[in-house]
């Protein structure tokens, strides 16, 4: 174990001092980060808000006014917060497998779903590991049954669907500008739409729900500064391998992993200072996907002839933003033996959710109650080689090869 090199798991932007001093220099761009993402995503409303599980909470309290139906579907593959935000808004989840391909939703289930269950207010498609999901079927299917779609664009900020950005193309959206997620404020979010007649009322739920609170915008600020010292591999080791390691000592292996979510996320104001910080960033978007692509088109170059794994990639007429590249093995003993050399080795493997959404039980008292095989297999038999920029050559032909010699 080498404390003093630790590649981060996913593709997170290092936080310049060039970022940093902006602060200190007057600028026309205070407090304009929804207009960069307005311009980038072409789309006619963006807010910034406290983190993307706060923009669904905003997006699903707006649906409550135009819908008096109760139910949210998700895919089986996804971040336990989505659940969380669709309980505090009081609705109820509906559960709907993947495949075992990709983190599309499984579409004849989706279908069946949304035919037969007439209390569906939206459906909810991941561009997990900003792979691109399949909108024009689920567009297809929502369209002849009334529901809305809200992309979850956690992690695909810069990816294109069909030429188009995502987040721009169902109703709603939302971004993650949490740590690790690519263009980041430590922990915060977007919340995006391009239908303007929506616009007004996420505007007023926006204005009742958003409230200010110094003391933790302050933490924030202080945990932002934080992270621009310790993102990199010389210190990332102490504020990512350490309190993995504490927490897996105790008994808590979702602790260590951070999968561990409790319902009260905060819903404040983020500060014109950490907006700031992010507008500076923003312009090195596309050179940072440029990078990431490379480094996951040599992945898939040197591994994809190996029968025994599958890489998920992008589909044809889809460009992903890769922050991550997630490999599939048939044989789950090999994963395990993957997972195994590759710990403690700050190369950044890792892996991408612990188990299907229905299988954590602080969930499990709100829902379905459900068995979702193809989600079991994929976070069962994959692991996820990152793409960040600290990367070296040397890196990844490393890993190429230890994935080779299984």
């Amino acid at each position: 174990m080498n404390i003093f090199r630790e590649i981060p798991p996913t593709a997170g932007f290092n936080v310049t001092l060039g970022d940093v001093l902006s602060l200190f220099i007057p600028s026309s761009k205070r407090g304009e980060l929804k207009e960069d993402f307005k311009n980038y995503i072409k789309a006619d409303y963006a807010e910034i808000t406290y983190s993307g599980t706060a923009a669904l909470y905003f997006i699903l309290e707006a649906l409550k006014e135009l819908s008096s139906r109760k139910t949210v579907v998700i895919p089986s593959f996804i971040c336990p917060l989505v659940p969380l935000a669709i309980r505090r808004a009081g609705l109820k989840v509906e559960v709907c497998d993947i495949t075992k391909r990709s983190f599309d939703f499984d579409i004849p289930e989706l279908i069946r779903i949304c035919r037969y269950n007439n209390d569906i207010l939206a459906v909810i498609p991941v561009h997990l590991a900003g792979i691109p999901a399949d909108l024009d079927r689920i567009l297809n299917i929502t369209l002849d049954n009334n529901i809305f779609v809200i992309e979850d664009c956690a992690q695909s900020l810069g990816a294109d669907y069909h030429g188009k950005k995502t987040g721009s193309i169902a109703d709603l959206a939302f971004f993650s500008l949490c740590r690790g997620k690519g263009l980041t404020i430590y922990e915060g979010g977007c919340l995006v739409s391009n239908k303007k007649e929506y616009v007004p009322l996420l505007k007023n739920k926006i204005k009742q729900l958003v409230k200010n609170d110094h003391l933790s915008e302050g933490l924030k600020i202080l945990e932002l500064m934080g992270y621009a010292l310790f993102y990199r591999p010389e210190l990332f080791w102490f504020v990512f391998s350490l309190p993995q390691v504490y927490w897996s000592l105790r008994g808590n292996p979702l602790k260590a992993r951070s999968e561990d979510y409790g319902p009260d996320f905060g819903t404040y104001r983020v500060s014109d200072l950490r907006q700031r910080i992010a507008c500076h960033a923003f312009s090195r978007i596309e050179d940072e996907i440029g990078r990431q692509r490379e480094k996951a088109a040599y992945y898939i170059r040197e591994l994809d002839e190996l029968k025994d794994i599958r890489i998920i990639s992008e589909p044809g007429e889809t460009r992903s933003n890769y922050p991550y590249l997630v490999i599939v093995f048939d044989d789950p003993k090999k994963c395990d033996r993957a997972r195994m050399n590759f710990s403690g080795s700050g190369l950044g493997v890792s892996w991408v959710y612990d188990r299907a959404v229905t299988g954590y039980d602080y969930l499990k008292d709100f829902l379905p109650a459900k068995a979702c095989p193809n989600a079991g297999y994929i976070s069962r038999n994959s692991i996820t080689l990152s793409t960040n920029s600290f990367l070296k050559e040397k890196d990844m032909s490393l890993i190429v090869n230890i994935i080779k010699d299984l």
